[in-house]
């Protein structure tokens, strides 16, 4: 599945509305920091491991497109 994704910093939530996430994190966007914790947050939604989840485009954006395999 192909989501995209919008990021914001310094909240804590995660909202699914059909293909588009919304998603806040407290981490900072340093070394990969930000990104860790979208992977992990979105793996943990869909009861995924992080392997499942990938970045496909924006890893130095606050918008995304993530691909969630099975």
């Amino acid at each position: 599945m192909i989501y995209k994704v919008q990021v914001e910093f310094s909240k804590k939530f995660l909202e699914i509305a059909e293909d588009q996430i919304y998603i806040g994190i407290k981490s900072k966007p340093v070394n990969g920091e930000a990104n860790k914790e979208i992977i992990k947050e979105i793996a943990k939604y869909f009861k995924v491991s992080t392997a499942s989840v990938h970045i496909k485009t924006g890893h130095r954006s606050s918008k995304k497109i993530i691909e969630i395999s099975d």
